[in-house]
C-alpha cells in the first residue's frame, strides 16, 4: 500500500478528463483501474487544507490522500511513471498567463489533474472508439472487447478481470463479431489496424522514439485515425505534451475565448496539460455552476 499527499493529483478528477477509461468508481471513495494487464484499488481520503500555487487559486478541500493500493516494487517501477508524479505541475499552473483569467480558472478547477502514460496499443484502439461517442458508452465498448478477447486475470485476492486484449487477439476478431459488440463502422478500422500492428507493418515500439509531427503522421496511417484521434494518443499515451487534441468541447473554447487559435507560442512543452484544464472545465464547471 502506498500514500500519496499531493494537491495537485486528483483521481475524481482524471477519472472525468476524458483520457482513461477503464478507471471507475466502485463505492463513494474507491476507485479501480486497469491499465492494459495491470489491476489498482484506489482509495481518495481528503487531506489537510494547503497552500495555493503562486498565482493560482488552491482546489477546493486541500490536498488530496490518496491510497493506492500496491507494493512499493510495483509502484515504484509501474504506477509512479504511469501517473506521472515525477512531475511538478505546480509549476505549469503557475506559468499560466496572469491575465488569462479564464485558463487561469480552468486550470484551478481541474488543478488535480494530470497526464497519464498509458500504452500506446491501448489508446489507438481507445480513441478509435472514442469517435462521435460519450464517456460511459466508450467504457462500455472498451469492457466488452476486453471481456470477449482479453485474458481473464485474477488479482492476489481473488478478483476477476479482464485484461486489454492484445494486437494479435484483436488481429483474429472478424467485422461481424465487432460489429456483434455494437461497435459499429468502428470495427473496419479496429480489424484493419490490428493486422497492421500484428503484421509488423507499423512497430509501436518505434512510435515511442519520435518527435510529435513524426509520431502524428505515422499514427494517420491507420485506418479510421484523423488528426484529433492522432493528437490523443500522442498526448495520453507517448506523453508528446505539445498535442492538443480540438473536439467540440474545446473548439468552443478556441472560438469563444481565444478567436479560433490557441497560444501554442505561451505554453511550449505544456499546452496538453492546459487543453485538460480546458476540457474538464467545460464539460464539469458548467455542472457545478448550473
Amino acid at each position: 500500500m502506498v500514500t500519496i499527499e499531493n494537491q495537485y493529483f486528483s483521481i475524481p478528477q482524471i477519472c472525468m478528463s476524458g483520457q482513461c477509461f477503464r478507471l471507475n468508481p466502485v463505492s463513494g471513495d474507491t476507485y479501480e483501474l486497469i491499465a492494459s494487464d495491470r489491476y489498482l484499488r484506489i482509495k481518495v481520503e481528503e487531506g489537510a487544507p494547503s497552500g495555493a500555487a503562486d498565482g493560482v487559486e488552491g482546489r477546493k478541500g486541500g490536498t488530496e490522500r490518496t491510497v493506492l493500493y500496491c507494493s512499493s516494487e510495483e509502484y515504484e517501477s509501474f504506477w509512479k511513471r504511469y501517473f506521472d508524479l515525477d512531475t511538478s505541475y505546480e509549476e505549469y499552473l503557475a506559468g499560466i498567463d496572469p491575465k488569462d483569467e479564464y485558463l487561469r480558472t480552468a486550470a484551478w478547477f481541474g488543478s488535480g489533474i494530470r497526464i497519464l502514460r498509458q500504452d500506446v496499443w491501448e489508446m489507438i484502439i481507445t480513441f478509435i472508439l472514442s469517435q462521435q461517442n460519450n464517456i460511459p458508452r466508450i467504457k462500455g465498448l472498451i469492457q466488452a472487447v476486453s471481456g470477449k478477447y482479453g485474458q481473464k486475470m485474477e488479482t492476489a485476492d481473488g478478483k476477476l478481470y479482464d485484461a486489454f486484449p492484445t494486437p494479435e487477439q484483436l488481429a483474429d476478431a472478424s467485422e461481424e463479431e465487432l460489429r456483434a459488440l455494437k461497435l459499429g463502422y468502428r470495427s473496419r478500422y479496429i480489424c484493419g489496424t490490428a493486422r497492421m500492428i500484428a503484421d509488423g507493418e507499423v512497430k509501436l515500439d518505434e512510435l515511442k522514439n519520435m518527435d510529435y509531427p513524426e509520431a502524428r503522421a505515422e499514427l494517420m496511417k491507420f485506418p479510421g485515425i484523423g488528426g484529433k484521434v492522432a493528437d490523443c494518443i500522442c498526448l495520453f499515451a507517448l506523453h508528446q505534451m505539445d498535442a492538443f487534441p480540438v473536439d467540440t468541447h474545446i473548439q468552443k473554447v478556441l472560438d469563444t475565448r481565444y478567436g479560433g487559435k490557441f497560444p501554442f507560442e505561451k505554453y511550449k512543452g505544456c499546452a496538453g496539460v492546459m487543453q485538460q484544464y480546458i476540457f474538464y472545465y467545460d464539460l464539469k464547471g458548467n455542472i457545478e455552476k448550473a
